[in-house]
């Protein structure tokens, strides 16, 4: 009966909550305290444990508190199943509803021009972010204009090290081999310097 009841909860807070993991959380507190599930020490360790693991903190949380929930009842693993698919499942129907009707909507002609024009805001939001991440890396110091230069050199190695690969082995480096290889290249450089 409980998991059936943390199913129902779940997919209560996956249907009504919008904004992301982050609006869920005040409802997963207080849903929790309701149901006298968990305390609030333990959803916040919760929280504290989904930020930091990969993943969407919405379906990060469904799955530590169903875990916990479960363990009570006697199956961590089945409670965090029917809590995952309690969050997951309202956003995964609205999806299948949206792929239907988008299908209509794209042979429409006002619907095809509303897109193209959409298409340039995207491409300009993109470089605002690209920019925005590359001042924020490398400026150290706005008003003097002082520059984080480790973060240039890497950046530099890394990417002459990607145009070798690709010319050497005629493949793309893999995003993951990148992201440790830059990982271990700035605890390196960071920690000499």
């Amino acid at each position: 009966m409980i998991y059936l009841q943390l199913f129902l909860t779940f997919l209560k807070i996956g249907l009504f909550t919008f904004g992301g993991g982050y609006g869920m959380i005040a409802i997963i507190q207080q849903e929790m305290q309701v149901n006298n599930w968990l305390d609030s020490q333990m959803v916040s360790n919760f929280i504290g444990i989904s930020e930091t693991t990969p993943g969407s903190i919405a379906i990060n949380m469904a799955t530590f508190v169903g875990s916990a929930v479960g363990a009570t009842a006697g199956s961590a693993f089945l409670g965090a199943l029917v809590a995952t698919l309690g969050v997951v499942l309202p956003s995964f129907i609205i999806i299948l509803i949206i792929a239907a009707l988008f299908k209509n909507f794209a042979e429409n002609k006002v619907i095809a021009k509303i897109l193209d024009g959409i298409k340039p805001v995207v491409i300009g939001l993109i470089i605002a972010t690209g920019l925005l991440l590359v001042y924020s890396n490398f400026v150290i110091d706005a008003k003097n204009f002082g520059f984080d230069y480790i973060s240039l050199v890497l950046m530099a190695l890394v990417g002459v090290a990607v145009i070798v690969y690709k010319k050497v082995t005629k493949k793309d480096l893999s995003p993951i081999i990148m992201i440790i290889a830059s990982a271990g290249l700035g605890m390196l450089a960071y920690s000499i310097f």
